[in-house]
């Protein structure tokens, strides 16, 4: 894992310390090495900082020349099967690294061909010279990070944020837009970023420019294409051509869940340096665990974060998985004090504002684990492929009586919900039923249930022309297809939380201190495996991940890890209350608010004044504005 950055411009004057200078930006993803390519006459400047994993000599070095001299890249992430692939390309190999495994077979397959036989998290830029295109690509869920866009005559991309700010045409700004998504989702979606003229690269696509007669064309922001694709894996299963589920085929289907995802962890276990896991105690994590310990000639090395507060507690759970498993286990007993002073550091962590406030522990046990390994394992991705959060269950009762209703009698009650005025709603509650009542459907339910602001335009955001708000449908597509109200669900999940607050978390917070992290639950197979499982086996007996529980009951004593959902969180309401009281107070400070001209201090000030009180708990939607603030008063800086 890396980091990767650069540009493409008509103006290439001081091309290569300009990419220097941007690459250092993101030195903590790549301690061990920095290279710099420059072609000036196509003004194209390619930079990488390494994390040294598989092939530590000078041979995995970036930027990397394919054998050809047709195509370099730059490349952040790691292809698992790349010793397989190697199998089918001609040498000769001037090392093992799996990015010179990576060029060679675009080299000979080309890029089309190459990406659907590629397993592995990454993200890249390539240059064709003999084509003069460049082509921006993405792994398949976004794993890896990768922004890009246009700022003045200059097409910047990179891991981070950080680095095309280095860039001389750097404009910045905020898209109020994007804002407005921040507020509803707790995340700016992608292709969406906070930057004006910048976006993501959304996951499993290709973005390509072509160099015209005069350079490359200012403002070009061609389509993405895709070439995987989470809709094309729900449109072929459970509503269409899914394998009937047969009374006592059960054990069957777990067979084959346990021999894919040994084959994934196996995978994910290759590297030449220290490898180790993230261990919560609960379903994911110790199923990865367990797989890991089961392959491993030797202890595996594991890793938790404890906290006093017993409701916010997982590491005896942790700890009593690691004693089964027989695990060298270590955990970190956080105080208050420890853990607040992350805080400071959020905006410099995270490209954008992340509202997610798990990131602080994240980021702890990531700083624990890095003492003794450079490449830890985690279990993210089991809730979002196998249904485990209880919210479905909730958006699916509530899509179920809705749908009892004739579509007229919808639309008329939505009708007259959507006319109370914002300050009579109470909470999100109402405004769910209303979106509930007119849509009647799965996707409506995701989307309100995860709405923390009502009507972000026209409640928090100040300014006399409210931006218009995102709907879901604009950001994932559609889901009228999706017969299943359950796969609507995973689908959008799977689309936006899941690679725009869950990886985006993940990544950041391991990264800010040099820690790869890999994901075999994400393992593209594995996603294809679990589209085409039979319903009954997602969710069973009011549970979800049955399919995964029933695996890891063949590893684990189920006394070890049945226990409900508790979420990787810190006590944020209280923190408010009492340490970070005054750190609040200046970010929300009325006048400060009205100043800066983002947001309507009233509604703000009003939640803030009732938290404090202990009347009504608003931590959720007080640090969403928490974390704007806090990272614009940094990029002012």
């Amino acid at each position: 894992m890396c980091g990767i950055t650069g540009f493409w411009t008509a103006d290439h004057r001081g091309a290569s310390a300009i990419a220097q200078r941007m690459a250092q930006q993101i030195a903590h993803r790549g301690p061990d090495d920095a290279g710099v390519w420059v072609d000036p006459a196509q003004g194209l400047a390619l930079a990488h900082r390494r994390l040294a994993v598989v092939d530590l000599s000078p041979a995995g070095a970036q930027p990397m020349a394919s054998r050809c001299g047709r195509y370099v890249v730059v490349f952040n992430g790691e292809i698992y099967n790349h010793l397989a692939l190697r199998r089918d390309l001609a040498g000769p190999w001037r090392g093992h690294s799996d990015t010179e495994t990576l060029i060679e077979a675009i080299a000979q397959w080309g890029l089309a061909a190459t990406l659907p036989r590629v397993v592995g998290m990454f993200a890249l830029a390539l240059w064709d010279a003999q084509r003069r295109e460049l082509t921006l690509v993405r792994d398949r869920f976004g794993e890896k990070p990768l922004y890009y866009g246009w700022q003045g005559p200059s097409l910047l991309f990179g891991s981070d944020l950080a680095a095309l700010r280095q860039h001389p045409h750097w404009q910045g700004g905020v898209d109020r837009q994007a804002l407005s998504l921040l507020l509803r989702h707790n995340y700016v979606p992608a292709p969406y970023c906070l930057h004006p003229g910048l976006r993501k690269v959304p996951p499993g696509t290709t973005l390509t420019w072509t160099w015209g007669d005069h350079g490359p064309q200012a403002g070009a922001m061609p389509e993405p294409q895709a070439y995987w694709k989470v809709r094309e894996c729900a449109g072929q299963t459970r509503g269409t051509s899914r394998e009937l589920f047969i009374p006592g085929s059960e054990s069957t289907w777990v067979d084959q869940a346990q021999d894919l995802l040994a084959q994934a962890v196996a995978g994910q276990m290759v590297a030449d340096v220290e490898v180790g896991a993230f261990l919560s105690g609960g379903i994911d994590s110790s199923l990865v665990v367990a797989l890991m310990q089961a392959q491993s000639a030797r202890p595996v090395r594991t890793f938790s974060i404890g906290f006093r507060e017993a409701a916010f507690n997982e590491a005896p759970h942790a700890a009593a998985v690691a004693r089964h498993l027989g695990t060298v286990h270590e955990e970190w007993y956080v105080d208050d004090a420890v853990a607040q002073s992350v805080i400071p550091e959020l905006p410099h962590i995270y490209s954008e504002p992340l509202a997610d406030a798990s990131q602080i522990p994240t980021i702890l046990v990531s700083r624990l684990a890095r003492k003794q390994v450079t490449v830890s394992l985690s279990g993210d991705g089991g809730d979002e492929l196998f249904a485990g959060y209880d919210r479905y269950a909730r958006a699916l009762h509530m899509a179920e009586r809705a749908g009892a209703v004739p579509a007229w009698m919808r639309r008329m009650a939505a009708a007259f919900l959507r006319h109370i005025p914002a300050s009579e709603l109470r909470a999100d509650r109402l405004r769910a039923q209303a979106t509930a009542v007119q849509a009647g459907t799965a996707a409506a339910m995701n989307r309100v249930l995860t709405s923390h602001w009502p009507d972000p335009a026209r409640v928090v955001l100040g300014g006399s022309e409210p931006p218009t708000v995102f709907t879901d449908t604009s950001i994932s597509g559609s889901t009228d297809t999706i017969a299943d109200p359950l796969d609507r669900l995973l689908w959008l999940d799977q689309r936006g939380y899941l690679p725009d607050d869950i990886l985006a978390k993940v990544d950041r917070a391991a990264m800010s201190t040099s820690l790869e992290t890999r994901m075999p639950l994400l393992d593209h197979r594995v996603a294809k495996f679990a589209w085409r499982m039979p319903k009954e086996l997602l969710r069973k007996n009011g549970q979800g991940k049955y399919i995964l529980r029933q695996v890891l009951a063949r590893l684990v004593p189920e006394s070890l890890t049945n226990r409900p959902k508790q979420g990787f969180a810190v006590p944020m309401a209280a923190w408010l209350r009492g340490p970070l009281r005054s750190w609040a107070e200046d970010l929300l400070a009325e006048d400060r608010l009205r100043r800066e001209g983002y947001f309507n201090p009233a509604p703000i000030r009003q939640a803030w004044v009732e938290h404090l009180s202990g009347r009504r708990d608003h931590d959720g939607k007080l640090w969403i504005i928490l974390s704007f603030q806090a990272w614009l008063a940094a990029d002012k800086r």
